[in-house]
Parts: structure tokens; C-alpha cells; sequence
């Protein structure tokens, strides 16, 4: 097992609160982190139907059958659970009891908030980050982070990335989300997501996608927020002072797995993605879920913004340090350094005393700092938003 940052947070929350809960997309390594770090406590995978049907049909015997300390795996298949843990942790309010794990879908945030208030930590888990898997030793080119992405198991077993993206896609995108939103043209819904994945890192605009695929823009709306609480898609949203009132309002979207974008897009080896014209967007996507998976290992809400005026003006990327101190960046996927990176930042800069740290995070080697402008090499991204 790749050792991940959370690490440190899963074992400080299971010392305060008596539930813990790790959401995250399917196959970013929640059981196995969670396995991992309490080797002692019984686990429960509740995508076992024997078990998910006990549980349903008697959820207060099934708790007497798997008493804490116990991992119960995939809790999102059987949300009504959590109102019986619930009970258990007000008589025993002894830390540590009980790890639980699901993707984050809309019913199992609402029933983690009504039931467990108070009650349990809550953690993000997304894929490997880059700094994860150079802490292993694995360390690779730009393309091949793009093309191949950061699932865990691409790093455990010899599983051909576009092979493990297609049964991903067929299985839970297809499948577990189709049901979910009672999709009956599914075909309307593939369009979706591939057309999402071509505008990686670009301000959503439903309408002009409704009028491509083929679907009102409300139906647009909930297919976009569900795959969102499913970790598989980010929408950054914009930073807002008012600056004269010329800010865009919109939000930008992102996959979290820049693999699964790449799969999308119909690129089949690492040597076609600095070819695609998408290349840019693709890169920019992988630095953007790099800051958020920092931000997520570390226990905090995510805090990333993007900046943009009506001018078309813009930074890619905010992150506040401080109520006083916000750093600005700009991410190009360019590997040979030119110093035109940062101009769009210094022009910014003079928009607010607060933008005081202006970063270019790009694919090159060389990192001077030029004009008040630092440029960073995209590996060190974690490294750049550090508190």
C-alpha cells in the first residue's frame, strides 16, 4: 500500500469523535486506508447483499452482530444505519467506534448531517496525489500523470489505465449514477460527460451544453451536481470582492481524476496528450486537484478560488493564507519558461493589497522568480499552497 497523507487525520479524528467518516470517489483507496489503519476492528463491506439485506431488515440485530470497533464499508447502501449508530454513540460516547466509508452521494451527506452531527469527523479522500507517489518512489513524466491518472490500484496491480477507465465508467458512471438519477436516455448522458471532459478547466455553461446534447439545462443542473457529489467532477468557484463590480460569477469545472478526462477525450497513450488540443485544459485540471487534494489531506475545506474579470483577465488559481494575504496563480502547461507566464498576475495584482504572492505553476524545470513573480514546477504544487 502507497502510504497517504490522511493518514495523520484519520488517526487524529478517531481520537475525538466516535464515528469517522471517509467519503471519496469508488477506487480512491478509502477501505484500504481504512483497513490499514485499524488492522484490529472487523470490517463489514455492505456491497455484500446478504449482509446489506440484514442490515436493512434488521438494522439494530446487525449492530449486535458487528459491535464496535468495526469499519462498515459502503455505508451509503444502507443510509437508515446511521440513525442506529447514532443511538449506540450517544450511550457510549467512547472515541474511535466506528469507521465508516461511502461515496459521497446526495442521501448519504444528508443522512451523515441529520444523524451524526456532533458526532463524527468527516474526511475527502480523492486518488493518489503526486506527492504520494513520489514518497513511494514512483515518480513520472507530465504525460504519463495525464494518461494514466492517480488510481490507486493502476499503482498496485498491472492494469492498463484505459482498461481500468472503461470498466469504471461502464460499471459506476454508467450504472450506479444512471440509476441514481433515473437517466432513461443514456446515451444524452455519455454526450454529458464527454463534453464535460472537453471543457476541462473552462466556465460552465449549461445552456450552450443544453443545446448540444440535447437536454434542458435543469436536467444539465442535477446531472452535474450529482456527479459532483460523487467526486467525479470539481467546480471551482469564483473569488468575489467588488472590484468595481467586473468580476465573472460562473464556476469552472475540473474532473477529479485527470485519467478519467483524458479516457474521455478518446486518448489512448501518453505520447497524444501534448498533441491534443485539449493538453492545456488537461494540465490545468491535474494542478488544480493537486492544490484540492492537499487541502483535503490536511483536513481543511478546500478555500480555492479562480479570479476572472469582464475582460477576460484572470488568474487560475486563489488560495488565502490569511484574512490579509491571497496568493494568485497562473498555470500553463508549457515546459520551456518564458517570462509573459505572469503578466496576467501583475495586472491583477494591483486589483487588491491582499494579492501579495503572484506563482506561475508550469511543466519546466526552471524556477526563478522574476518581477515579483515565482514560477514553480507543477510537482511542487502541494508544496506552493502550504499554510
Amino acid at each position: 500500500m502507497i502510504a497517504r497523507e490522511i493518514e495523520f487525520q484519520l488517526r487524529k479524528l478517531a481520537k475525538m469523535y466516535p464515528v469517522v467518516t471517509i467519503t471519496g470517489p469508488r477506487q480512491s483507496g478509502k477501505t484500504t486506508l481504512a483497513k490499514a489503519v485499524f488492522p484490529d476492528y472487523k470490517y463489514v463491506s455492505l456491497e455484500n447483499f446478504d449482509l446489506r439485506q440484514m442490515a436493512q431488515v434488521d438494522p439494530k440485530g446487525f449492530l449486535k452482530s458487528f459491535p464496535a470497533p468495526v469499519i462498515f464499508d459502503e455505508i451509503q447502501r444502507v443510509p437508515e444505519l446511521l440513525s442506529y449508530i447514532q443511538t449506540l454513540v450517544d450511550e457510549n460516547k467512547t472515541a474511535g467506534q466506528y469507521i465508516l466509508t461511502g461515496s459521497h452521494q446526495p442521501l448519504l451527506g444528508q443522512s451523515v448531517t441529520q444523524s451524526l452531527a456532533g458526532r463524527t469527523g468527516i474526511l475527502q479522500l480523492l486518488p493518489l496525489s503526486i506527492a504520494e507517489l513520489k514518497a513511494a518512489g514512483i515518480v513520472l513524466e507530465c504525460e504519463q500523470y495525464l494518461y494514466q491518472g492517480f488510481m490507486p490500484r493502476l499503482y498496485d496491480t498491472v492494469l492498463d489505465a484505459k482498461n481500468l477507465y472503461r470498466d469504471y465508467f461502464a460499471t459506476y458512471v454508467e450504472k450506479d449514477l444512471r440509476l441514481m438519477l433515473n437517466i432513461k436516455n443514456l446515451n444524452a448522458f455519455e454526450t454529458f460527460i464527454k463534453m464535460l471532459a472537453g471543457r476541462v478547466g473552462q466556465l460552465i455553461n449549461l445552456s450552450a451544453l443544453s443545446n448540444d446534447v440535447g437536454v434542458s439545462s435543469q436536467t444539465l443542473s442535477q446531472w452535474l451536481s450529482v456527479l459532483e457529489n460523487s467526486f467525479i467532477i470539481y467546480r471551482l468557484p469564483c473569488y468575489f470582492e467588488n472590484f468595481g463590480k467586473r468580476l465573472v460569477k460562473s464556476q469552472k469545472l475540473y474532473f477529479t481524476e485527470p485519467g478519467l478526462a483524458a479516457w474521455l477525450l478518446g486518448i489512448n497513450s501518453p505520447e497524444q496528450i501534448r498533441r491534443d488540443p485539449l493538453y492545456g485544459g488537461l494540465f490545468e485540471n491535474m494542478v488544480v486537484i493537486e492544490a484540492l487534494k492537499h487541502r483535503l489531506n490536511a483536513g481543511e475545506m478546500p478555500e480555492l478560488y479562480f479570479l476572472r474579470d469582464s475582460q477576460g483577465l484572470e488568474a487560475d488559481l486563489l488560495f488565502r493564507k490569511s484574512h490579509d494575504s491571497i496568493t494568485i496563480m497562473e498555470i500553463k502547461g508549457g515546459s520551456t519558461w518564458n517570462r509573459d507566464f505572469g503578466k496576467n498576475l501583475l495586472k491583477l495584482r494591483n486589483l487588491s493589497p491582499k494579492f501579495d504572492r503572484c506563482l506561475v505553476i508550469y511543466s519546466g524545470e526552471l524556477t526563478p522568480e522574476v518581477d515579483g513573480v515565482e514560477f514553480l514546477n507543477y510537482k511542487d504544487t502541494a508544496a506552493a499552497i502550504q499554510l
